[in-house]
């Protein structure tokens, strides 16, 4: 299009066509330099913006005295997006779509965040209202509910300052503790008709999954995500991918698991043990069946299912006595040596009989010397 000069230096027109009329109008358009570059911007039409070759000159003066940013700049600058707590969630959810868990923390996000603080921007968030919300919960009698709806505002605005969309929090989020540590274990009465009720079960893929929590005291989404070819036969060992977020691990095969692993069938081109109704995915739940196996088998009605047995797993070496806490902390693949602690009371009592064993030795020989002496 051709230029048109102005009597205003660095200030030139070219013809367009009318926005939203008939005919033409004058665009124009300022040049300058800046910074040792030559600079072109549009300054305005006639019509549309009431642009004038005055105005028009003194935005090229705003320009070159920094007063006034650049069109591209303006436009970046409106483009920046501006983040709620809800706005993060939401991408969240988008970037994890295989958290397990992620429908059960979406409700409890829906039921405590979204409505209440998440339309807040985490900058403008304070200590009071992590305070208030969290008083909320704990006057209701919620207290765990209180720890993990921090948690996940924690995690919400922690996945928004990871990828630089939000700057961190000026305070830290602190979550209550709790002092709810559930052990639970099963009688060996318990556990003879929950191994009957397994055989007796319509559904034995739910079944094979029940007992290999208890023979290998895996976790349920590491059993649900164990593919065929982690079970090393030869070796006898069972590899963990990612067990709660930590690196990979390995636990012995033993014969109950291996015999378990035998019955279970294999489908053609899905590398799962546990295959799912689509091709190549896994399952993710069983609740149906499993809900149907722990009524029959009369469990305690607060008793989890698969975590559970996980614990019972647990229970039944730290009370045998022959395998040591450490030991058991790599069996169940802890972290740490805290978790595994709970089952440390098992182990004691255990001890404790063996010495009351020796004690009842140690007096029988006693006395039976001194009788000897006696007579």
């Amino acid at each position: 299009m051709k230029r048109y000069r102005t009597k205003y230096p660095g200030v030139f027109y070219r013809e367009g066509t009318r926005i939203g009329g008939k005919g033409t109008e004058k665009i124009f358009y300022v040049v300058y330099n800046k910074e040792g570059k030559a600079h072109e911007e549009k300054a305005g039409r006639q019509y549309a913006d009431d642009m004038t070759p005055a105005r028009a000159a003194g935005i090229r003066a705003e320009l070159i005295e920094g007063k006034r940013l650049p069109r591209a700049k303006i436009r970046a600058k409106k483009k920046v997006k501006v983040w709620t707590i809800n706005d993060l969630w939401d991408s969240y959810k988008e970037t994890h779509p295989n958290n397990k868990g992620l429908a059960l923390e979406d409700n409890k996000f829906k039921k405590n965040i979204r409505d209440r603080i998440g339309k807040k921007k985490p900058g403008d968030l304070s200590p009071l209202d992590v305070d208030r919300l969290r008083l909320k919960l704990q006057k209701a009698g919620k207290k765990t509910t209180a720890v993990r709806v921090l948690e996940l505002l924690r995690r919400t605005i922690n996945y928004g300052v990871n990828r630089n969309l939000v700057p961190p929090l000026p305070f830290k989020i602190v979550l209550p503790r709790l002092n709810n540590q559930v052990t639970e274990d099963l009688t060996p009465e318990q556990m003879t008709k929950l191994l009957t009720t397994l055989e007796k079960d319509e559904d034995q893929l739910c079944a094979n999954l029940m007992r290999l929590a208890i023979f290998t005291g895996m976790r349920r989404g590491e059993l649900f995500k164990l593919k065929w070819k982690d079970i090393d036969t030869e070796r006898g060992f069972i590899r963990i991918t990612d067990p709660k977020g930590g690196p990979d691990q390995t636990i012995p095969l033993n014969d109950a698991a291996r015999t378990v692993f035998d019955a279970i069938p294999k489908r053609s081109r899905n590398p799962y043990v546990f295959p799912g109704k689509k091709q190549g995915s896994h399952l993710n739940d069983m609740r149906k069946s499993i809900t149907r196996i722990k009524k029959d088998a009369g469990l305690p009605k607060g008793f989890r299912p698969l975590h559970g047995l996980r614990h019972v797993f647990a229970s039944m070496l730290a009370s045998s006595g022959e395998v040591d806490l450490y030991t058991l902390q790599k069996l169940l693949t802890h972290k740490g040596p805290a978790m595994t602690q709970r089952y440390a009371h098992l182990r004691d009592e255990t001890l404790k009989r063996a010495s009351e064993v020796a004690g009842n030795i140690i007096a029988k020989a006693t006395e039976k010397k001194i009788n000897t002496i006696l007579t």
